[in-house]
């Protein structure tokens, strides 16, 4: 059985289906006919180990894992509540349960496993050094996956944005067109990520028989500062935006301060991933409304 008829035969199963990722997830598998079932948090709840042993959804189906406690700051105090949807025992019963049945898991995770200190792109195999605790509770996933023999790929990605939701490019789109000045990082370096060109390139690591831990961004790098120059511009809005450090903008989670991924094993693959900018204009001409 090839990989593409695994999805059409098996269908899927996206966790996480009304998130930003999610959302362009299921738009895509629905268009390539793969039938999909999009749970939430009322479909399934990971963080409940119980739930996910009652679970009647289809287990040899291939799943993507797209929940998760994504709030970074929140995490500082709830660093509990965090690990049982990132990487608690929920997961580990989901994980038995998949192996058992055949399925497969596509898990989606993050460069906040990092410390943030290199001066090269972090390689998959780089050791896990998260400094907060939402990259602890992330790392604890990809444990949990990596020890239960199951079918996996863990996919990391980076500064993901779309035309829908809650994220930067779209608040970089309204605060550019609403205020006349404003100041935005420029001492963390990273990979942007396109959810759309995410969701694709998930559905092609499947296709290929991917198996691991990937990579998964945009081409290219940038600051936070150029990402919103490059909105600005790109919208043809006239605010002033000016550079500053994080220091000026305290948090109560430390961020990376260097968390370009290394995409290589991933291009081998799938091929060479569109450059940021490319992404960025296309997803511009389609913002949903702001507020």
């Amino acid at each position: 059985m090839t990989a593409d008829s695994l999805l059409i035969a098996r269908g899927a199963v996206v966790l996480g289906a009304k998130g930003m990722l999610g959302r362009g997830l299921c738009r895509l598998l629905e268009g390539r006919g793969v039938s999909v079932i999009a749970a939430d948090r009322d479909e399934l709840d990971i963080a409940s180990p119980e739930a996910v042993k009652q679970s009647r959804l289809p287990m040899d189906a291939v799943w993507f894992n797209c929940a998760a406690w994504t709030n970074v700051d929140g995490a500082e105090e709830h660093e509990a509540d965090a690990l049982a949807v990132n990487g608690g025992e929920g997961l580990a019963v989901l994980c038995a349960r998949i192996k058992e049945a055949g399925g497969k898991l596509v898990h989606v995770s993050t460069d906040y496993v990092f410390d943030g200190k290199a001066t090269k792109p972090y390689g998959v195999d780089e050791p896990r050094n998260p400094i907060g605790a939402y990259g602890r509770t992330k790392a604890a996933g990809e444990k949990v996956i990596e020890q239960s023999g199951c079918d996996f790929i863990v996919a990391r990605t980076s500064w993901l944005y779309a035309p829908w939701a809650n994220n930067f490019v779209r608040t970089m789109a309204k605060l550019t067109r609403d205020k006349d000045e404003l100041k935005v990082v420029d001492d963390q370096r990273g990979r942007p990520t396109s959810a759309e060109h995410l969701a694709r390139s998930l559905v092609s690591l499947v296709d290929a028989e991917g198996s691991g831990v990937f990579h998964v961004t945009d081409g290219g790098e940038c600051t936070w500062f150029e990402f919103a120059c490059a909105v600005r511009d790109g919208l043809g809005h006239t605010c002033v935006v000016k550079p500053c450090t994080t220091a000026e903008f305290p948090r109560p989670a430390p961020r990376p301060a260097y968390s370009v991924l290394d995409l290589s094993r991933t291009e081998s693959l799938i091929g060479n991933m569109p450059h940021w900018r490319v992404n960025l204009a296309d997803v511009l001409k389609r913002l949903e409304p702001l507020d």
